[in-house]
């Protein structure tokens, strides 16, 4: 913690020497230029202040609301408009200071030029909700371990020593800033004019998010231990040996120990499983509480790595769910370790929600940085790593089907244990993967978009022109038509948005999400409009209702077959991937 504490420290002075505090640097600056010789330091005391609280505050708000990861930033980019704007206009500003002022219950020292300490702090105060969204990337590399999860006095700290660290390195520029700007205070209105047209164009590079690759940059050439304070451990050449038998031997490793469950044979050791690190909320465990595989030592532990979104992932949760019913009193915890693929499936709330529509009841945890995804140096949806009561991992399995075996394996464990008298297997009926060749997962995003007819995907704003009612495309081929935001993981529908798929498959699902409100996809098979496969479609009408950020299946034939879809989009839906069965 100490380690942590120190380091929190100085990201937050590198913070403060970072295009981060541009917006905040020039009122800032004007703030210190008047008063008294006490006023830098009430203003970078109140900043301090003030930020530790919008770090640990803040953050549970979002949470708890299930507002968008950028919802902070958006803030951030009005109050510097507004700041900027309010400079520009000495009276303004002045009459906005004076009610900050009376909020401390000191009244400005007479003839001081703007008071001191209590003055500073009230504008130090102001500034420090500013501050908290504008480091970005920095300071999440120092949070995020503990971001998501119950209060503690650990989280307090660090984000407290982040605030000093930026704030003593403020309050040297502030000081320095008065000594330079003595001879201008004279000139001290159009010094803070010229501050709010800083301002105003910072906010506007903001919006244009010009600033995000430089902060990006930074955060990424952290200590990788800011990010993950476990870091050291897992690297550590122990445990690097053991990791490296998971990793090396995964693919060799899974027909073989398949093969071995089948025939009841004891299966092989491939290394010592690795803790549960970096991790968020836990779901379904008692208080909310955080699991560790050293408190479930004795028991045999299936590690799940799923995400709600995947149609794979959520195919295999009938037999997860029953293994669970049928081993849970005879030793057998399973862990879902839900790595998201998308941004709205770090929300906590939608986990939640798709925890109770999946009618998941054994233990789930956030890993929304992958920190337990790199310890296992998994690459798969879905996953899994069948660990005895000793800790070590023995089998590995990725992606769908072999599940007679995969129980036998977790009978066999249960029974090396010493469970005795195990109930009969399960027999589970779920939806099976399609056998025949299908069109592959189909991104929308300019990030991995692929197999469009109109050539590149490329973000931005694009008016892709009028779609026909049956395009013609070739196998596993997409287009464009009207009008789209794409960015890189999604395509946002504006006025008239559509778009046209050519599949071979007998089911299609896409990934879909309206925020704030239901909005309605049309759907069109071959140019005809058939009944969507959602529930709370309009048959009559062949729309389905978006509104839960989740995968909506649109299409269900009887067999695999080709055809052409089309879509017709309200404004303001997201679309993300297609998934095919």
């Amino acid at each position: 913690m100490v380690v942590l504490l120190v380091f929190a420290l100085l990201a937050g002075a590198a913070t403060a020497l970072s295009p981060c505090v541009l917006p905040v640097l020039p009122l800032a600056l004007s703030a210190g230029l008047t008063g008294g010789r006490r006023r830098p330091l009430g203003v970078v005391t109140g900043l301090a202040i003030s930020f530790t609280f919008a770090v640990v505050a803040l953050v549970y708000v979002i949470s708890a609301l299930g507002l968008p990861g950028g919802f902070l930033r958006t803030v951030a980019i009005v109050v510097i408009g507004l700041f900027g704007l309010t400079l520009l206009a000495p009276p303004l500003a002045a009459r906005l200071e004076a009610r900050l002022t009376r909020l401390t219950g000191r009244a400005p020292v007479p003839g001081g030029q703007g008071g001191g300490f209590w003055s500073g702090l009230t504008v130090g105060g102001g500034l420090g909700l500013v501050y908290a969204p504008c480091a970005g990337p920095i300071l999440a590399g120092v949070i995020t371990a503990s971001a998501s999860q119950s209060f503690t006095a650990g989280r307090l700290e660090v984000a407290l020593a982040y605030g000093i660290g930026s704030a003593v390195v403020l309050y040297a520029l502030l000081v320095g800033g008065r000594r330079l700007t003595s001879r201008l205070a004279k000139r001290s209105g159009r010094f803070q004019i010229a501050m709010g047209a800083v301002m105003v164009v910072v906010a506007l590079l903001m919006l244009g998010n010009y600033d995000t690759r430089f902060e990006t940059a930074v955060a990424q050439d952290l200590p990788s231990f800011l990010v993950n304070p476990t870091h050291g451990l897992e690297t550590s050449s122990a445990v690097a040996k053991r990791l490296a038998a998971v990793r090396g031997q995964r693919h060799t490793s899974q027909a073989a120990g398949l093969a071995q469950a089948s025939r009841a044979s004891p299966l092989p050791v491939l290394g010592t499983a690795p803790e549960f690190v970096g991790t968020q909320r836990w779901f379904n465990t008692p208080g909310g509480r955080p699991l560790t595989l050293a408190s479930l030592r004795g028991r045999v532990v299936l590690v799940d790595f799923w995400t709600y979104s995947c149609i794979n992932c959520l195919r295999t949760l009938p037999y997860l769910k029953g293994w669970d019913a049928r081993y849970r009193t005879q030793g057998l915890t399973i862990v879902g370790v839900h790595t998201p693929e998308f941004p709205f499936e770090h929300s906590a709330s939608n986990v939640a929600d798709a925890i109770a529509q999946n009618g998941i009841r054994y233990p789930v945890v956030q890993d929304n940085n992958s920190a337990t995804w790199n310890a296992y140096g998994n690459q798969y949806w879905p996953a899994e790593y069948l660990i005895d009561a000793q800790g070590r991992v023995r089998l590995v399995h990725f992606g769908e089907g072999e599940y007679a075996a995969k129980e036998q394996a977790i009978r066999g464990l249960l029974i090396e244990a010493g469970a005795a008298r195990l109930a009969a297997m399960t027999h589970t009926r779920a939806q099976q993967p399609s056998t025949q060749q299908i069109t592959p997962e189909s991104y929308l995003g300019a990030a991995r978009a692929e197999r469009f007819a109109a050539g590149s995907v490329t973000p931005g704003v694009h008016d892709y022109g009028r779609l026909p009612a049956r395009p013609a495309l070739g196998l596993s081929m997409l287009r464009y038509g009207g009008r789209w935001r794409i960015a890189d993981l999604t395509a946002t529908a504006l006025p008239g948005a559509r778009l046209a798929l050519d599949f071979r498959a007998r089911r299609v699902y896409l990934v879909l999400g309206s925020p704030g409100a239901t909005r309605q996809v049309r759907v069109l098979l071959d140019g005809r409009p058939i009944a969507p496969s959602v529930s709370g479609a309009d048959v009559r009408h062949s729309t389905a209702a978006i509104g839960f950020q989740r995968l909506y299946r649109l299409v269900n034939l009887p067999r695999v077959e080709r055809h052409v879809l089309t879509l017709d989009f309200a404004s303001g839906v997201r679309a993300y991937a297609f998934t095919f069965g």
